[in-house]
């Protein structure tokens, strides 16, 4: 902006029609932008409160929309009772004024039939959300037959990629989580069983609860938290760049180049992770136990597979499995539900992780449901 422009202004003319707010300058977005000249300005315009004042226009050098608005808001977005002003100023105030009409929204109704209707809404949602998900497995089957009818044409190099990413780099943080889990199981263990004379009974407690149960459902929730949101980022950035609209474009199935190498991935890679996030937490509890009961580890190593069937360790790898599949489907998911903006991403990303953790507890509870009696 040039340094000739005149600054915004407005002072007081009382004449034989009345008391005039003649406002002077240019008042446009650079000169009330620039701090002192806006300092100036808003202690005339204070003293231009008056509503019974009359506005003349004539002597602005500039106007454009960022003065109009000032003027339009200080009015108290009415119309003074006199107003000199052309045709272009006023054309341009009557554009702010029909602008500034912002309806208030209405009022939330918070009735018992409100409540039934969101939760109705929510029900459909999570409806609509389920058949994506049933339609997802089926597509996933029928890609794992293209898969087997034809091994060389598969995604290999993705296959091997995922399973690096979603299994070798998880190992060092399951190992210590689940090594501390242990550590913590056999101190609280240990605190009930000696008033009962039954340390020895800790290899039964640890073992059951570890192989069983505790270290597959560890292991799936610290994947899901850890592939499942990276997997929903990775389509999701996909879809913001418009990659997966691309890939539609030249024929290329979303299901057989996204989805499978992902499942299969961790099809592969959960039971490992979930083997290896075990052997962390025993050992754990062999330490714990051998500091504060004096059990041996040599006797632990030997009281284990007589305290533990291997029926639970199946159960285990089983179950393993179904997690790594569900976890990869979930994050596909909502990685392909991602609208093309950065706030869909972020929301697919929470949605992915608080699902995938859900449905591993939800799963494993059903599959303690449907073994109750196999590996006791």
């Amino acid at each position: 902006m040039s340094a000739l422009t005149n600054p915004p202004q407005c002072s007081l003319r009382r004449g034989d029609d009345g008391q005039w707010a003649l406002p002077t300058g240019s008042w446009g977005a650079a000169e009330l932008g620039r701090r002192p000249q806006w300092r100036q300005l808003r202690a005339q315009l204070a003293e231009a409160s008056s509503r019974e004042l009359g506005w003349n226009l004539e002597g602005l050098d500039w106007f454009d929309h960022v003065g109009a608005q000032l003027l339009w808001n200080h009015w108290g977005r009415q119309w003074p009772g006199q107003l000199v002003a052309s045709e272009a100023q006023r054309a341009m105030l009557e554009r702010v004024a029909r602008f500034s009409e912002v309806p208030a929204p209405p009022r939330a109704r918070s009735g018992l039939l409100e409540r039934i209707d969101g939760l109705g809404c929510l029900v459909l949602n999570a409806c609509g959300h389920f058949a994506q998900l049933i339609q997802l497995i089926g597509q996933l089957l029928l890609d794992v037959l293209r898969f087997v009818r034809a091994p060389h044409r598969g995604p290999w190099r993705d296959i091997s990629g995922h399973l690096f990413s979603m299994g070798a780099t998880a190992l060092p943080i399951t190992a210590l989580v689940g090594f501390l889990i242990g550590v913590v199981l056999a101190y609280l263990m240990a605190l009930q069983l000696r008033q009962f004379g039954a340390e020895s009974f800790i290899v039964n407690i640890l073992g059951i609860s570890l192989i069983r149960e505790l270290g597959p459902l560890l292991a799936a929730i610290l994947v899901a938290g850890r592939t499942g949101s990276a997997i929903t980022a990775q389509i999701g950035v996909m879809r913001v760049t418009e990659e997966l609209d691309a890939m539609q474009v030249m024929g290329i199935s979303h299901g057989f180049r996204l989805v499978l190498p992902r499942a299969l991935a961790l099809a592969i890679a959960m039971p490992l992770v979930a083997l290896w996030t075990t052997l962390a937490a025993l050992a754990g509890g062999m330490l714990a136990a051998d500091l504060t009961m004096g059990v041996t580890g040599a006797y632990f190593a030997q009281a284990l597979p007589a305290a533990v069937k291997i029926g639970n360790l199946w159960i285990a790898m089983g179950k393993s499995v179904v997690f790594g599949v569900l976890i990869a489907l979930i994050g596909c998911h909502w990685g392909l539900r991602v609208e093309p903006n950065t706030q869909s991403l972020g929301r697919g990303t929470t949605a992915s992780v608080v699902s995938a953790i859900t449905m591993v507890i939800v799963v494993d509870a059903i599959f303690a449901i449907l073994f109750k009696d196999v590996g006791i």
